[in-house]
């Protein structure tokens, strides 16, 4: 994984560093006090990689007037500890401004094809209540819009620049051209910022697959511009009967929703689900009875084990890929630029959790945030 070190009290910082790494952070003469050392990449710290140096004075104690200080606060209780985690859970849902994955309609040209524009922009984003953040986006909403074609499209998608960076954007899944894979500068000149692209070809198999930059993408893609691409029907193993469990028929299944869920830990949108992040993120409504589909995606660093309570997931396809033997999971871990499809039913009345089972991203000493959502079944 990558990591760093920042001084916050000092403005210093190493550079991002990758597996092997090193560097070295020079911090000049500091006066005498206890400074705070951290790594500020999304959810690091929460996982405890935070220190003190303590700086003393020549055969003294540390002053507390040097650099940040730690400290000031007098340490929390049990008691209140416990009521900060009861407030952060209370406050589900919280509405935000923006809402992702919204689908996008196409404009349906003369000879049939489905056009879609889209434009890249760094924009305000509320990813959790009063927490704005200057987000890369496609259309102003973090996940991007949601693009669904049939089999045999033609799609033509124009993209317009106004990010400060040039960009393009790779079809991850997709069957496409070599000059349309979106990798700049092999298959294409970058998109200067201010300038605009033309993407061409044919939707030519089934796929639940994604699109992304991938120019400056450990830019641009951690900080929000990624998206949904859906071709053709969704493969449902219809009917069939999966350790004692039968699926019903597609004229039998009472879907109550079908939802991209992308992850991300990283960049301004840090521990998120679909862009949001806990109490912001969007329950699950659901009738006892209803199944309930979703495709994950892992837009994010590092892999995430996704647990939902009470109810097992039916994992039915992987990348889009419809597997020969389906199999039911309690907790499914996917890997950056994976996607898994699953499908539950809602048996069972209540509120149930889905989470990230990494527990240091979906709870910290505030309480309750990060990659947890809910599923509410509702009685019959």
């Amino acid at each position: 994984m990558e990591h760093n070190v920042v001084v916050p009290g000092l403005g210093l910082r190493t550079p991002t560093l990758t597996a092997g790494g090193n560097a070295v952070l020079d911090l000049g003469v500091l006066e005498p006090g206890t400074y705070k050392l951290l790594c500020d990449i999304s959810g690091h710290e929460a996982a405890g990689m935070v220190t003190e140096l303590v700086v003393t004075g020549e055969g003294g104690e540390a002053a507390a007037d040097g650099g940040e200080v730690v400290g000031g606060e007098e340490e929390l209780d049990s008691a209140a500890l416990d009521q900060r985690m009861i407030d952060s859970m209370m406050a589900y849902p919280a509405e935000t401004e923006g809402s992702g994955n919204q689908p996008l309609e196409p404009e349906i040209l003369a000879d049939g094809t489905k056009q879609f524009e889209l434009t890249a922009a760094v924009t305000p984003w509320e990813k959790s209540p009063g927490e704005f953040v200057d987000a890369w986006t496609y259309n102003g909403i973090v996940p991007g819009p949601m693009i669904k074609v049939d089999v045999g499209d033609k799609v033509r998608v124009i993209l317009h620049n106004e990010t400060p960076l040039g960009t393009d954007i790779h079809w991850h899944g997709i069957d496409t051209p070599n000059n349309m894979d979106g990798v700049a500068p092999f298959t294409q000149d970058p998109v200067k910022s201010g300038e605009s692209f033309t993407y061409e070809f044919v939707a030519d198999a089934p796929s639940i697959g994604m699109y992304h930059a991938h120019f400056h993408s450990q830019i641009s893609v951690i900080n929000g511009m990624f998206a949904a691409f859906i071709i053709g029907d969704n493969p449902i193993p219809y009917g069939e009967t999966i350790s004692g469990v039968t699926i019903p028929t597609e004229e039998e299944l009472d879907v109550a929703v079908g939802m991209p869920m992308v992850l991300n830990d990283a960049g301004v949108i840090g521990l998120t689900l679909n862009g949001k992040s806990f109490p912001a993120t969007e329950p699950v409504v659901m009738k006892q009875g209803q199944w309930g589909i979703a495709h994950y995606y892992n837009e994010g660093l590092t892999p995430h084990p996704m647990h939902m309570h009470q109810f097992p997931q039916l994992v039915y396809a992987k990348d889009g890929i419809p597997l020969d033997n389906p199999y039911w999971a309690d907790t499914i871990n996917i890997a950056p630029g994976e996607r898994y499809s699953v499908l539950w039913p809602a048996e069972d009345p209540g509120v149930w959790v889905w989470h990230c089972h990494i527990l240091t991203h979906v709870e910290n000493e505030e309480g309750m945030f990060g990659m947890v959502t809910a599923v509410i079944v509702e009685e019959e």
